[in-house]
């Protein structure tokens, strides 16, 4: 059986993603960045989709064909959540440097693709704006909004793993024992 002196420390990178979830969330303030961020832009995500409304009384409703826009529209938000809040905790306790790019590596996919730009105002908007590359780009959202949120849902989970990773990085334990 072999020493625990001797054994090497060893996380996965699975242990590392779970472990600096933990130390995240296990204050309160963090959670309610997380849930308040989550619940601003499935508020955002769902208008723009035109599922929630507003005028004359608050009403939300989902059709058969939105319903897969709309678990990815939720999903997304709740990764923006945790990854939003996940970078205030390293802007607050470490003394690493985070690029800007990082909250808005998958933010700003994450909106541009909830945006249903040939259904909303947001299309009308386009195409008085900018004429015909308006309506190509009113068309390219409307064809392509699944693939692009998909695309925001991977780059949010890159983002909750590089800045778990810089996390753990900036907790590193001296691996060196005494022999």
């Amino acid at each position: 059986m072999p020493n625990k002196k001797t054994m090497p420390i060893t996380t996965s990178w699975q242990d590392s993603l779970i472990l600096s979830f933990r130390t995240v969330f296990s204050n309160w303030p963090y959670l309610l960045i997380t849930g308040g961020t989550a619940t601003v832009f499935w508020i955002v995500f769902n208008v723009f989709d035109q599922l929630l409304f507003f005028s004359p009384i608050v009403i939300f409703y989902l059709p058969d064909d939105a319903v897969i826009g709309f678990i990815l529209g939720t999903l997304t938000a709740i990764l923006l959540g945790i990854v939003v809040s996940m970078n205030v905790y390293v802007f607050r306790h470490s003394k690493l440097k985070i690029g800007f790019a990082a909250f808005f590596s998958g933010s700003t996919v994450s909106v541009l693709s909830s945006t249903c730009a040939s259904c909303s105002s947001l299309g009308f908007l386009l195409v008085s704006t900018l004429g015909a590359a308006g309506v190509t780009a009113s068309s390219f959202l409307s064809n392509y909004q699944i693939p692009m949120r998909l695309l925001s849902i991977g780059l949010l989970a890159w983002a909750y793993y590089s800045v778990s990773r810089q996390l753990m990085n900036s907790c590193a334990i001296n691996r060196k024992r005494p022999a």
